[in-house]
């Protein structure tokens, strides 16, 4: 349902948007698996300004790697009628890219040693994962509450970025350092409101998560390393306009422009004399805070079928002003059309299935 579920009591993974569903449903457990298969490349023009101003040559580029295994967990125990617990795992994949050319081979300053010359492949390869932990409880009938705290891990490495160490002000520390880890967490809190028997209000918010620094790529992101997670707001809806039909109408706001690394923008000039790479100020992705509108619907089609679809529209996160570094992380999708069904069995397990 294109992630529409703030409001609705469905999975126990819907936990991910807001905890406080959890204490709606039975004791269950849910394992999953998604197929991410992003077709991700840039074109070049011939267009670009002359020297003394570097540009990627120009040309096609098309980014390997473009099938990506993302799993996922929940666990939900009731305690009691009022109250449970519940547990989830997932992970964000496919902000990867490996182009097989040296595409910033321009960028290297005259007379530069060896080890600033642009190599190949050239990409970034970065692994999100997160791990929640939820207690919820329902202090009346129609409102219930969760907090959950949470817990990331993120795994970092980029290559071919050699002419930008003459920018930094960690020059050992940008680019071909292998892979780097970073460890932390923030909470995630959820409220769901059931005014009447066919209406769900929801909402959540994620604060943001803190996280260690990529010691390793100190010299590439802003703040020494710093990357951590933005804050994220969801508010929603549900409503049953028969026994069979509900639509599901959420709002999500996600602060982007609060993480430095992201947020800060990327056509700074870059010079030699001036060393911005892994400064509080320095160059980052450019990406805007996103407003997203996602609508789902779902069709209880017999009592062992259910049979769902969603539409999901965010803002420009990439402005066409910063798309130097954003080569490496192409996050221009803005529309996304869901469809899927989940089929109930004769053992009291359940199947479900969507494409995106």
């Amino acid at each position: 349902m294109a992630g529409a579920c703030v409001a609705l009591v469905e999975t126990a993974m819907c936990a991910a948007t807001n905890p406080a569903s959890l204490v709606h449903l039975d004791n269950r457990w849910e394992v999953g698996l998604s197929f991410f298969s992003p077709d991700r490349g840039f074109r070049a023009n011939d267009d670009a300004m002359t020297p003394p101003f570097a540009s990627v040559p120009p040309g096609m580029y098309k980014s390997e790697n473009d099938c990506f295994c993302i799993p996922h967990f929940a666990y939900n125990r009731k305690l009691d009628e009022n109250s449970n617990i519940g547990l989830i795992f997932g992970a964000q994949g496919g902000m990867n890219t490996e182009y097989d050319a040296a595409i910033w081979r321009n960028f290297t300053p005259p007379g530069a040693p060896d080890d600033f010359q642009a190599s190949g492949p050239t990409g970034m390869d970065l692994m999100q994962m997160f791990m929640g932990a939820s207690y919820g409880r329902k202090p009346n009938d129609q409102h219930s509450l969760a907090i959950m705290p949470v817990l990331a891990v993120q795994a970092l490495q980029a290559e071919g970025l050699e002419p930008f160490r003459g920018v930094s002000v960690a020059p050992d520390h940008v680019t071909n350092n292998g892979r780097d880890w970073s460890w932390g967490g923030g909470a995630r809190i959820g409220w769901l409101w059931q005014p009447t028997e066919d209406l769900n209000i929801g909402a959540s918010y994620q604060t943001r998560l803190w996280m260690s620094n990529f010691d390793k790529y100190k010299g590439l992101f802003a703040e020494g390393g710093d990357f951590d997670m933005p804050p994220v707001l969801d508010l929603g809806f549900a409503y049953d306009f028969t026994d069979a039909w509900t639509l599901s109408v959420n709002y999500q706001h996600i602060w982007y422009g609060d993480i430095k690394a992201l947020g800060n923008p990327a056509n700074l000039v870059l010079a030699p004399d001036n060393p911005i790479l892994g400064a509080d100020d320095g160059l980052g992705f450019g990406w805007r805070d996103q407003d997203v509108i996602k609508l789902g619907l779902r069709w209880k089609y017999c009592p062992d079928l259910t049979l769902r679809a969603g539409y999901s529209h965010g803002t420009e996160v990439v402005p066409g002003t910063q798309a130097l570094f954003n080569v490496l992380a192409p996050t221009v999708i803005r529309d996304h059309y869901t469809l899927g069904f989940s089929k109930a069995l004769d053992s009291g397990n359940e199947v479900h299935v969507s494409l995106t």
